[in-house]
């Protein structure tokens, strides 16, 4: 397998399925059904809404986002209108929350976004907005069981914080045993070249930019 490959969203001949369409590596699936059996005992049922991510399939995510088929959000979270925007300005007001294809942590088969199945009726739809994860909102004691217990599970938080790149995403978990060696081997020459290759709007605007969006956007995360 190569790494390069894993790690830009090419590659998915690795992973193990778990609740239906979900994928991860089999080392981060087992952690995270551990997991999900010790929040059942406080209550949580913890469940994914997503998972493993092909490049194709962000790159169908970011393309609807950049014509303005699917709305894109501030950091205040209300939809803006991104189509008066030009250059890296238009790119930035999406990364804030969608990776580039190829730099996304979802390609890798150790990140998923939870939700408490238990906290909300069978027909709610999560909409992963910082709201539904704060105090009154119906995930806030699964963000607090998060915070106490996730790490005992090989868990944490990358975007635990806005730091100036990605918005702060309190559903996004990362296995850090594994995560954290891949974001090491993990380089601008990876994103360059799948980007090169893609047929993604407005490439050559992308490729200009990749140094500071793997800065800013790839390394720049919470450690802790």
């Amino acid at each position: 397998m190569s790494l390069a490959k894993l790690l830009t969203g090419f590659d998915d001949s690795a992973l193990e399925e778990l609740e239906q369409r979900h994928r991860l590596l089999p080392e981060v699936k087992a952690a995270y059904q551990r997991m999900q059996q010790a929040a059942a005992g406080d209550g949580i049922e913890l469940a994914l809404v997503s998972s493993y991510r092909s490049f194709a399939q962000q790159a169908r995510i970011w393309t609807a986002k950049y014509t303005g088929q699917r709305p894109v959000y501030n950091k205040a979270q209300q939809q803006i209108d991104i189509s008066p925007l030009d250059g890296f300005a238009k790119i930035e007001a999406i990364l804030l929350y969608s990776a580039l294809p190829g730099a996304s942590r979802h390609h890798w088969g150790t990140d998923l976004d939870v939700f408490d199945k238990a906290a909300v009726t069978t027909d709610y739809q999560v909409q992963l907005l910082d709201a539904e994860y704060q105090q009154g909102g119906p995930f806030y004691a699964l963000d607090q069981w998060l915070q106490q217990r996730a790490a005992r599970f090989g868990f944490f938080r990358p975007y635990q914080r806005d730091q100036g790149g990605v918005a702060k995403e309190a559903w996004h978990l990362s296995y850090r045993p594994l995560a954290e060696h891949y974001l090491n081997n993990f380089d601008e020459i990876m994103l360059t070249d799948a980007i090169a290759q893609s047929e993604l709007p407005d490439k050559a605007l992308l490729l200009e930019y990749i140094p500071l969006i793997y800065q800013r956007y790839v390394c720049n995360i919470c450690k802790e």
